[in-house]
């Protein structure tokens, strides 16, 4: 479910007008005139909200408590008990048609307000506001925190105590621990990147989630965080981040780890705790990363990798084994180069 700091649900809806909104059939013996009162991800829904199965997280699926979900049509054999299934040829189109019904405001933190500083704002003691900083509705915002120029702090961002917020940093959709460092240029909570394409293009799915920093965690100059699609972005407690790194929608960094300049990380990742990350290294989506992994710069991720050892090349692989195959490449390139000089 939507955090409701964040975001404005215009439902309840029937069943029938929000299939009808997606182009999918009402069930048969299906009551039309149900309620239904959210969306919400697999693992979140209840009895009272619509979710969707897109083939991915099979687990979830089996074991959701959503009311609806939506399916593609080969999706027909099995099913969580009391689950509804709504089959659609396009199961990414059809929820981000009913997703939009009851977020119709969810792409960006626009609000007005007269004051820089919202009225319904909380602001602890002893906090630094250097000029042109905006804080909106709700925001919350810890003890002996500093915030720099032109800082924007979205509707019902919470920011703990000791924090440094850099100037133009841009924060929204967030909850943000004590001693968070955040310097100048940041982005976080922006909307992840989610689209179900198609022959006529690509219809946005709504980002409908948070972006979760736990205490002491450094994000570098102009990084930027992407918010969950449903669920949370999760930054573990004492993470380091470089300059302008990317971190996709859903992602999970563990504690303690470090992640260096330019590193891209697709969206729906895990870490463990302790990992490194070195600069420009790429992370492919759905990737799970073991605790104190360590990637040298460059390196290219497509797949799991164990915890404990240390990899590098693309595809990544052992270092060791990275480096063997450098030293035979770098050999054979200058057997070559003989043999073409004799």
């Amino acid at each position: 479910m939507a955090d409701p700091r964040f975001y404005d649900n215009r439902g309840p809806f029937r069943v029938a007008e929000l299939c009808a909104r997606a182009n999918v059939e009402v069930p048969q013996k299906t009551d039309g005139a149900a309620l239904v009162f959210d969306v919400a991800g697999l693992a979140q829904a209840g009895s009272p909200h619509l979710s969707f199965f897109d083939g991915r997280g099979k687990t979830h699926f089996l074991g959701t408590k959503a009311g609806w979900c939506i399916v593609s049509n080969k999706v027909r054999d099995f099913a969580p008990q009391k689950t509804i299934l709504l089959s659609s040829a396009v199961v990414g189109r059809a929820f981000a048609a009913i997703a939009r019904c009851f977020y119709p405001e969810h792409e960006l933190d626009i609000n007005a307000q007269e004051l820089a500083i919202h009225p319904s704002a909380k602001l602890g003691e002893g906090i630094v506001l250097a000029p042109g900083v905006v804080i909106g509705p709700n925001a919350e915002i810890g003890d002996h925190t500093r915030i720099g120029a032109h800082a924007v702090i979205g509707r019902g961002v919470t920011i703990g105590r000791g924090a440094e917020i850099g100037s133009h940093a841009a924060i929204g959709f967030t909850h943000a621990g004590d001693d968070v460092v955040v310097q100048p240029g940041v982005k976080i909570g922006s909307s992840g990147f989610g689209f179900s394409s198609g022959a006529d293009g690509h219809t946005k799915i709504p980002q409908l989630g948070r972006v979760i920093i736990q205490d002491r965690v450094e994000v570098g100059a102009n990084t930027t965080i992407d918010r969950g699609a449903l669920g949370d972005t999760t930054i573990g407690e004492g993470t380091k981040i470089d300059n302008l790194v990317q971190i996709g929608h859903n992602t999970v960094i563990g504690r303690h780890c470090i992640i260096a300049g330019q590193a891209g990380i697709s969206g729906s990742v895990v870490f463990g705790d302790f990992v490194v990350v070195g600069g420009m290294a790429g992370i492919a989506d759905h990737v799970t990363i073991g605790d104190r992994a360590r990637l040298a710069g460059l390196t290219g991720v497509p797949r799991d990798l164990e915890a404990g050892r240390d990899y590098g090349g693309i595809p990544a692989r052992p270092i060791r084994d990275w480096h063997r195959e450098m030293a035979l490449v770098a050999k054979l390139a200058r057997k070559g180069k003989r043999s073409t000089d004799e």
